[in-house]
């Protein structure tokens, strides 16, 4: 399993400029919880499926 960042660097840095805003949380989601802070629950549970191979919700993590 690899997991890299998006190779798109203006994506990646408008959303750590998110990430900073909102604390950690995905600045793609409206609710403030712990499932939706970086990385979120969704992507975690995503990434141990050995046969999925794609982006996190907001497009931050890309997984090969």
């Amino acid at each position: 399993m690899a997991v890299r960042l998006n190779e798109d660097q203006e994506m990646v840095a408008s959303i750590r400029e998110g990430l900073k805003r909102t604390g950690g949380y995905c600045p793609c989601r409206l609710q403030r919880t712990e499932d939706n802070k970086c990385m979120c629950r969704e992507f975690r549970e995503k990434i141990a499926d050995p046969n999925f191979k794609g982006y996190c919700h907001c497009m931050l993590y890309y997984k090969d």
